[in-house]
């Protein structure tokens, strides 16, 4: 399979007036082939029937997210039977074709130029400059053909099938032509203070690729743990961790569903599993007390530790971007910052001259990280608070905002950061922060207020930015954050984000109004499962 990446995604507007709402098939486990759905014995084949004027005009497929677009037609549509198969036209859908097969229980026959009556085809469409997530897929004459740019949008075709079959149904005769409003659909993990075991994690991708999703952000670094396997540095691995071969599982899971894990060690603050094992490297104030969580990042060996492991884990971690976290560095929390901490007052000063601040070392310390990670061919990401105003030193222009918040000290309104034109991915911590135990001002975010009052345009509290600035809001991420780990377990977890998630990626998909109510939305996710 050729992982095409799609890093921009152009929407179209269409009104459907029928429901639409969600649906995500759960099969056994990889591939596993579900009952196939049986015809009446009264009724035509799908597969030899021939539209006629007999069949009602056809309605519009129920997914989740919802389709774009459909154009009804007269037919009986279509539904997996014994003897019906997924073939290719091109070899690079090989994954798609064996998992659409598995999933349907059908036979997967390969690349065939023989598409016959109860054939799913998968396809590339040729051609430039489309969207790669796009896709069309058509039911007509017994038979599905899905096609697409590339195999990302193919494989979201297969989604919708998979989604308008499942439980027996059948696929709508006519035309679906679909494609996301925004490029970047994600679901953070914060694994580093709860571990979570790697076949929960390979669940949640299932779940995530049936919906569409196309992130999966590893946040595995923090205060209270550090949960992966390292060479370079095995002194500052937690005891329970995933092994590099299962993160290699993850990874590979995740790429056969089209989704780029975006790993996250975050610095100079959140590295408390890193210090315990280098105290040395601690940041102390001026009266030698520590700092919790910050690194001292007037020492070398506070960047070499750190780039290490960012070196180590980039052939871990394949895909286009890297996390770098930048926010809440303790020493900026402080009134008078140079006088509270002289060793990095005076770092500044020898870094950026006589006017240099406790703030351009910071920023020039993200930036020496954005210049490890961009070796790699990796796209830097930080969270806004990384971004620091009023510094001399600015930080790197291709670093994306990860918007979360506009809690902390000198806050910036979100117009802020889209003003000087950088790009920005929504995870709003009024809407999309799911914190375990609840603490400080969070409550468990719920699908319904998702569903009914965010889009990505709305990035900090409940106020959307102006519409002028939607092409730079990449998109958004549903986070689940474990600062309180024993309050839930990982099944309470995964019930608990089950239809903030639905809702998530129906407005990352479409952002406009959806068609269902939310009782009806909510009605069909708990029908489908």
């Amino acid at each position: 399979m050729q992982h095409r990446q799609a890093l921009a995604g152009g929407a179209f507007a269409v009104t459907i007036g029928l429901g639409v709402g969600l649906g995500l098939w759960a099969s056994g486990g990889d591939g596993s082939p579900a009952d196939p759905a049986q015809r009446p014995p009264d009724a035509p084949s799908a597969a030899s029937a021939s539209p006629t004027r007999s069949y009602p005009l056809s309605q519009a497929p129920r997914t989740i997210p919802a389709v774009r677009s459909h154009t009804a037609a007269r037919g009986p549509g279509w539904r997996p039977a014994p003897g019906d198969r997924v073939v290719v036209s091109d070899p690079s859908l090989a994954d798609e074709g064996r998992l659409t097969a598995g999933e349907l229980g059908l036979s997967y026959a390969g690349r065939q130029n023989d598409v016959r009556a109860g054939d799913v085809q998968l396809a590339l469409s040729g051609g430039e400059g489309g969207n790669p997530e796009s896709y069309t897929m058509t039911v007509r004459a017994g038979r599905v053909t899905i096609s697409g740019p590339a195999d990302a949008g193919v494989f979201y075709g297969t989604r919708t099938l998979k989604q308008e079959v499942h439980g027996g149904g059948t696929a709508p005769e006519g035309v679906v032509r679909d494609e996301p409003a925004k490029p970047r659909r994600g679901f953070m993990l914060d694994i580093a203070r709860k571990p979570y075991t790697a076949s929960w994690i390979q669940d949640r991708i299932r779940e995530l690729g049936d919906l569409k999703f196309n992130e999966l952000g590893l946040h595995f670094s923090d205060d209270q743990g550090f949960r992966i396997e390292s060479d370079t540095h095995p002194e500052v691995v937690s005891a329970n961790h995933l092994t590099k071969a299962q993160v290699k599982q993850i990874v590979d899971l995740a790429t056969s569903r089209h989704i780029t894990v975006v790993p996250e060690i975050d610095s100079p603050g959140h590295l408390g599993a890193v210090i315990a094992a280098h105290p040395d490297l601690q940041l102390r104030n001026a009266q030698g007390v520590p700092t919790r969580g910050a690194l001292d990042i007037s020492k070398d060996e506070s960047a070499s530790i750190v780039d290490d492991l960012l070196d180590e884990y980039a052939g871990l971690f394949p895909g286009g971007y890297w996390h770098l976290g930048g926010d809440e560095y303790q020493a900026l929390t402080v009134s008078d910052p140079e006088a509270s901490y002289p060793q990095l007052s005076a770092a500044a000063k020898q870094a950026y001259g006589p006017g240099g601040t406790v703030s351009d070392l910071t920023t020039g310390w993200l930036n020496d990280r954005a210049d490890t990670v961009r070796n790699h061919g990796r796209a830097p990401r930080a969270w806004n608070d990384g971004f620091l105003r009023s510094t001399s030193v600015q930080p790197a222009k291709d670093a994306e905002v990860a918007y979360w918040t506009g809690k902390e000290i000198g806050a910036r309104q979100p117009a802020g950061y889209l003003d000087s034109g950088r790009k920005v991915i929504n995870y709003n911590d009024e809407y999309l922060y799911y914190v375990l135990g609840e603490p400080q001002t969070f409550v468990y975010p719920t699908g319904e207020r998702i569903y009914k009052q965010w889009t990505p345009r709305v990035l900090r509290g409940t106020q959307a930015v102006p519409a002028r600035y939607d092409a730079q809001i990449l998109g958004g991420s549903f986070a689940v954050w474990s600062d309180r780990a024993g309050a839930q377990t990982q099944d309470q977890v995964a019930a608990g984000i089950r239809m903030p998630l639905r809702a998530t990626v129906q407005k990352l998909w479409d952002p406009g109004q959806p068609a269902l109510s939310w009782a009806a939305f909510k009605a069909l996710a708990d029908r489908l499962g």
